[in-house]
């Protein structure tokens, strides 16, 4: 899993919702010919990274490049089941990455354009959010 090696603040406060935003960096494709961008705002965890990445790789088989744009680095604490209240903030459970409307999540390169389309589209079934196909300009 993406996992920060190091972090100065453990445990972060959550943060103002920012749904309505729209995002000012990562948002064109950059590295590959092929990307999906994000339609809507949520926070990807971890999981739904490498769950993504792997549904891209499997799909390609052993050709192409891909880029992963997003980290989470955001810790997301969780209090043990039916514990009651009080006791302060619970433990690190998992990181996400908070993602705004525009933000490029995954590009791909050196495979055709209907199999980068494919293999987007799979992608993208396993993230929470609705995304687009997009192409360098």
């Amino acid at each position: 899993m993406l996992v920060p090696k190091k972090v100065k603040h453990r445990k972060w406060q959550k943060g103002r919702s920012r749904k309505r935003d729209i995002e000012t960096r990562g948002i064109s494709v950059a590295f590959g010919a092929y990307g999906i961008k994000a339609e809507e705002s949520a926070w990807i965890t971890s999981r739904q990274i490498e769950a993504a990445r792997r549904a891209m790789t499997r799909h390609i088989q052993r050709g192409g490049k891909i880029w992963i744009r997003i980290f989470p680095d955001k810790p997301v604490t969780q209090r043990p089941p039916e514990v009651t209240m009080g006791g302060g903030k619970g433990n690190v459970d998992h990181y996400v990455f908070p993602v705004r409307p525009g933000r490029i999540l995954f590009e791909i390169d050196g495979i055709p354009e209907n199999l980068a389309r494919e293999a987007l589209k799979r992608a993208s079934a396993k993230l929470p959010i609705k995304t687009r196909f997009v192409e360098r300009t």
